[in-house]
């Protein structure tokens, strides 16, 4: 009886890889990398591990941590804006959407909070993706459907915050009602009151 050949580990090294899939495994690992450390801390080779892949690949594919960081950033701001709409200018409807998208996505708040850290200049895409939500906002004012005595840009930022007012709140405050902060009940209850926050602050006057 011929025995299976036992495959050598250099020829399974060589083998030609999915770049696709390969890329796509770079890109989960280096987004919970970055979530974790943010952009300094983070670790190439931590990056290469979590993937199972070859550091080398990393560099072939994007350049260096700097050039990843900023395609995760770029990813990042791609899928908020494809899950998070602001249908007519509904700030109510973009509050509630951003809410359930943070709390199901939470390295997607804490790369945006190095971004900001590390990073504070802003990207042209980043500001055409908030001119086109003030831009929606204002069409809204104008036509009755918010509040038009608060400047367009203004409104939509405190909008944007009353959004992640729990989920950013100092961990002291979370805790002072005694109840687990983060409990199914406590979160839908804080949603029911984050919404009642923004239509009392975006009704038309």
């Amino acid at each position: 009886m011929s025995e299976t050949p036992v495959e050598n580990p250099v020829q399974r090294e060589t083998r030609p890889r999915n770049s696709r899939a390969t890329k796509a495994l770079l890109l989960r690992a280096a987004t919970s990398e970055f979530a974790e450390h943010g952009l300094a801390g983070a670790r190439i080779d931590r990056i290469a591990e979590r993937a199972g892949a070859n550091k080398r690949l990393l560099y072939v594919y994007f350049g260096d941590k700097d050039k990843l960081f900023d395609i995760v950033v770029q990813e990042q701001i791609t899928a908020i804006l494809a899950a998070v709409p602001l249908p007519d200018g509904d700030l109510c409807a973009f509050a509630a959407a951003r809410y359930d998208y943070v709390l199901a996505h939470p390295e997607a708040m804490r790369i945006a909070a190095w971004r900001s850290f590390e990073q504070p200049g802003a990207t042209e895409a980043e500001t055409d993706s908030f001119r086109d939500r003030i831009a929606a906002t204002a069409a809204a004012q104008q036509a009755g459907k918010l509040r038009a005595d608060i400047p367009a840009v203004d409104l939509f930022a405190i909008v944007l915050r009353l959004t992640e007012s729990w989920l950013s709140a100092p961990p002291a405050l979370k805790t002072a009602g005694g109840e687990d902060p983060m409990a199914d009940d406590r979160l839908r209850e804080h949603r029911a009151a984050m919404l009642a926050a923004v239509r009392s602050v975006t009704e038309p006057r």
